[in-house]
């Protein structure tokens, strides 16, 4: 069970990761990150972001250049957050592949064709 300032935290830090990523994908043309969910420890040391990216074929890629980055990300976010957070947690990256698990299910459910 979440707390309420976990939650909050977590909003905000799903925000201003959303809008890192934003400005990063605009530089490279055809891949989108999104961040659909955001988990904070209850100690707010470490932030679980699972990162929907699409297309989905270069996904295992991007993500591994996300990990790669994870400090410079956390540097960016810190600079926006700096008045709202003393500490920034650690960032993990997942992939969240519940996309291509729901369209998976429709194409399973489509009559014969």
């Amino acid at each position: 069970m979440e707390s309420t300032r976990q939650a909050k935290i977590s909003r905000l830090l799903q925000k201003e990761l959303s809008e890192t990523f934003r400005r990063q994908t605009a530089k490279t043309h055809g891949v989108i990150v999104s961040v659909s969910t955001v988990r904070t420890s209850p100690d707010l040391s470490v932030c679980k972001a699972y990162l929907s990216i699409f297309p989905s074929d270069k996904a295992a890629e991007m993500l591994e250049s996300i990990k790669a980055s994870a400090k410079t990300i956390r540097y960016e976010v810190a600079q926006k957050v700096r008045f709202q957070l003393r500490k920034v947690p650690e960032f993990q990256f997942y992939l969240d592949d519940s996309i291509d698990y729901l369209e998976n299910i429709d194409r399973l459910l489509q009559p014969g064709e």
